[in-house]
């Protein structure tokens, strides 16, 4: 596997694969990975495509109180993954490579970057947008990978690259669960054992509600109902919502592309998960 910290180190092994390779896809990840992270890289790989993975933990994603310091790091195991998951190249920039002294321009993404997320993390979603538009157009692949836990991200992504005319083909790829259904999250690691047990609760919430919206009831009811039982479990519920899943705009009743989304936090960590609405 090539190893990339600069950007023309990066076009050099980017045109080195090119020569072999008819097409390159792009694993996005700030490190700390897990078999989530693998999922992504093996269905890039499954294409046939050249597999590019980023390890970047991007500060403009970071609020003034959130946990950029804390945020796990782990570069020497990363790599022994991505190798072993099948990456060809692994790009590895530093804030100084990805924001140069006196750069002026961010991507301030509207539409489904408004709520949620969005509102809980005031900046966040144009961190996110800016730091992915720059390596779309740093590592030019044809398509990239991001997994639907982050299911707002996914479609702030989705929207900007149809906004904006980008030459890459967005792939969204299915939440990887642990074998009680809570998703596999780098911040889980900072769960305490109690924590840990109680922590699917949230996803059997979802369920629950998803199968109650699915069968008819009423959204508010459902909702309250589940967020009520969230706060007894001992979380701390951000949002719980059903949305329309491309626009996240809630809606009051289950619908083609309806989607649960929830924010809550048990302890100190903040979870976030959605489930699809059949």
């Amino acid at each position: 596997m090539l190893i990339a910290r600069t950007l023309p180190d990066l076009r050099a092994a980017t045109a080195r694969l090119r020569r072999h390779a008819p097409a390159l896809a792009l694993v996005p990840t700030m490190g700390a990975l897990h078999d989530g992270h693998g999922a992504l890289v093996a269905a890039a790989v499954g294409t046939g495509a050249t597999t590019v993975a980023s390890i970047f933990v991007n500060p403009l994603q970071f609020g003034p109180s959130e946990d950029l310091t804390r945020y796990p790091r782990d570069e020497a195991g990363d790599l022994a993954k991505l190798e072993a998951w099948g990456c060809a190249l692994a790009w590895l920039p530093d804030v100084a490579v990805m924001y140069p002294e006196g750069g002026a321009t961010t991507i301030v993404p509207e539409g489904p970057a408004e709520g949620w997320e969005g509102a809980a993390r005031p900046g966040h979603f144009r961190g996110v947008a800016t730091v992915v538009a720059k390596l779309f157009g740093q590592v030019g692949a044809e398509a990239a990978y991001f997994g639907e836990k982050d299911w707002q991200q996914l479609q702030v992504v989705q929207r900007m690259v149809a906004d904006l005319h980008l030459p890459v083909i967005v792939v969204g790829v299915p939440t990887v669960r642990e074998a009680d259904g809570l998703a596999l999250s780098s911040r889980n690691r900072y769960l305490t054992e109690a924590e840990r047990t109680r922590a699917p609760a949230l996803h059997r919430a979802l369920a629950r509600a998803a199968a109650a919206l699915a069968g008819g009831a009423a959204a508010a009811a459902v909702l309250a109902a589940e967020r009520a039982g969230l706060e007894r479990d001992g979380f701390a519920v951000d949002y719980l919502a059903l949305v329309d899943g491309p626009s996240l705009r809630a809606i009051a009743a289950a619908r083609a592309g309806a989607r649960l989304i929830v924010a809550a936090r048990i302890g100190a960590v903040r979870l976030i998960d959605n489930l699809a609405v059949a």
